[in-house]
């Protein structure tokens, strides 16, 4: 039959409106090729870089927690990996950028049962290649470690110790200190209270070796910016008694007679790091008073509501990997391992001695979430970063206070300063 000019007409009408199709679908396949390529290339190259890259073997030394340590509150959780869990979110944060620069880091662990274990837990990770130690220990047992022969020249950071004699007499060249002194919170406090105008303390402690450390630091801090201890007082407590039946009843009657004898105060001060009693003083005294100190108003180097500065993410991120929130030990352990990693960035090297000397220079800032970079005192090796002054549930203040000034950094205003410093590397 003979083709009908309409038929034709219509035959290439078709075969236009298909033509895009075969186009658009072979262009789809050859992207889809391209984008294989690519990922098997990256995949390849990154591969190449991990099997060239320099390893950095960071080792955690803690110790276990006493099993008859129980929280105060049954609202607060028993943590048996405080610290462990900052230094490995640090250690994923230096990696995203390590891939690319060719530096890989790895966490070795050891957790201890006292300080007479503490030379074995070295041993374990000098045997896994450590050449870098964060701390999670308590002075005596940090003490034991620095003496350890086996420690060698390996550079130590305390992620958990805050006394202040560490960072002063008993200073040591190859110990860095990442959590804040018992000198810089209490300066913290005192900054704020000082803003409130709350200048007449009284102050409560308890008997044990940390409470009187931190009675201390807190009698110095109010030296410094001009506060008066109207009264001081310890408090007689039995740690065991905070569980009888009814003691809460007690407790109502016996804290207002005890505190009815202190000279006219604006805020009471409570010292009692083992949080024995402190939690009990707010809303309990005789006269309508704030507390603050380790309890109530308290002074931090972090809090689970923080969220200024782009700290919700790394809150988020720790979450997401710890299923719980972050502590202050947690975040002294994340900043020792980050700092190495940003040391290893900023240098290109992940030679000791390098990162040593960057780390104590004036070219070396981290960005810790809480507003200002923070950095290395270089005479006694003490990171200077600002410190949350919070409630229970809300962040409240962040020290070093507006109108406290410092010739080389504000941050300085909070513990120690140079010229009163006792550390002689």
């Amino acid at each position: 039959m003979p083709c009908r000019v309409e038929d034709h007409v219509k035959s290439l009408a078709e075969t236009r409106r298909k033509r895009p199709v075969i186009v658009w679908s072979a262009l789809h396949r050859g992207l889809g090729l391209l984008f294989l390529v690519l990922s098997l290339l990256g995949a390849f190259q990154a591969q190449a870089q991990n099997q060239n890259s320099a390893t950095v073997t960071i080792g955690y030394l803690g110790l276990e927690r006493p099993a008859a340590l129980e929280p105060l509150s049954v609202l607060d959780p028993v943590l048996d990996d405080e610290g462990v869990q900052g230094a490995r979110l640090a250690i994923a944060d230096n990696n995203t950028a390590g891939q690319f620069l060719g530096q890989e880091f790895v966490l070795a662990k050891a957790i201890v049962a006292s300080k007479d274990e503490v030379p074995e837990g070295l041993l374990r990770l000098v045997g896994e290649g450590a050449d870098w130690i964060v701390s999670g220990l308590p002075r005596e047992a940090l003490e034991v470690l620095m003496e350890d022969p086996a420690l060698g020249d390996r550079l130590v950071f305390n992620a958990a110790a805050p006394d202040d004699s560490l960072r002063g007499e008993a200073c040591r060249k190859n110990l860095f200190h990442t959590t804040p002194s018992r000198r810089m919170l209490a300066d913290a406090l005192a900054q704020f209270l000082g803003y409130k105008q709350w200048t007449r303390w009284a102050l409560v402690h308890g008997n044990t070796e940390e409470d009187r450390l931190r009675v201390e630091a807190q009698r110095a801090a109010a030296k410094r910016f001009g506060h008066d201890i109207v009264d001081e007082s310890m408090w007689p407590y039995d740690p065991m008694a905070r569980r009888a039946e009814g003691g809460f009843h007690a407790i109502q009657r016996e804290i207002p007679v005890f505190v009815q004898a202190f000279a006219e105060h604006d805020v009471l001060v409570i010292a009692d790091e083992n949080d024995y009693f402190g939690e009990y003083f707010p809303y309990q005294t005789r006269l309508p008073r704030p507390v603050a100190g380790t309890q109530g108003l308290t002074p931090t180097a972090w809090h689970r509501a923080h969220e200024s500065w782009g700290a919700v993410q790394l809150q988020r991120r720790f979450e997401e990997q710890a299923g719980r929130w972050m502590t202050p030990r947690d975040f002294a352990a994340w900043l020792a391992v980050r700092s190495l990693g940003e040391a290893a960035a900023r240098t290109g090297s992940v030679e000791s001695k390098a990162l040593r000397d960057y780390m104590t220079g004036e070219a070396f800032e981290l960005a810790g979430y809480l507003g200002l970079p923070v950095s290395y005192r270089p005479w006694n090796h003490q990171l200077r970063q600002p410190i949350l002054v919070t409630g229970p549930r809300m962040v409240v203040s962040v020290s070093p206070q507006e109108g406290y000034l410092h010739p080389v950094s504000p941050l300085d205003t909070l513990g120690v300063d140079r010229g009163e410093s006792q550390c002689r590397f």
